[in-house]
């Protein structure tokens, strides 16, 4: 339990369970508005989901893990996606839970949603101080590389 704990468990826990809220909210309180501009947002936030997310993991290759603690064995990855956003898988699963909010079409879900993006980025700030510990170059690519939203944050 230590190792979970020590490489950063409690952050996909909390993860978790904002993932399942936006998930489960998005059922219940669903419906609340109607608009085909918003299905048509949501399909494009799934898209872009889908692109972010397979780039991000096609990528990191070997070091791809749950965990924000980076390991013993990790190199500092930059290229592809990296070279545009520092944390596309975050960006991936926050443009998921807009696409679902927005296809259930529920206020309750968005709202957490945006909690969602809150968290993800208090966990790459976390996971981001360890980086600049393991990688004194990450600095420099820092200053560079959008954290969430290329050119944006």
């Amino acid at each position: 339990m230590s190792g979970f704990i020590e490489r950063g468990g409690f952050w996909i826990a909390g993860q978790g369970v904002l993932m399942a809220g936006v998930v489960a909210g998005a059922w219940v309180w669903r419906d609340q508005w109607q608009s085909p501009v918003t299905i048509i947002l949501a399909i494009g936030a799934f898209v872009l989901a889908a692109v972010f997310g397979l780039l991000g993991a096609v990528a990191l290759g070997r070091n791809l893990t749950p965990f924000p603690k980076p390991g013993q064995r990790v190199t500092l990855v930059r290229h592809g996606i990296y070279g545009l956003v520092r944390h596309p898988l975050y960006t991936s699963v926050m443009l998921a839970s807009l696409g679902w909010t927005l296809i259930w079409a529920s206020g309750p879900a968005l709202a957490l949603t945006v909690v969602l993006g809150l968290f993800f980025n208090a966990k790459a700030a976390r996971e981001e101080h360890w980086l600049r510990e393991r990688f004194p170059e990450y600095q420099d690519y820092a200053r560079r590389v959008r954290r969430l939203i290329p050119w944006i944050y």
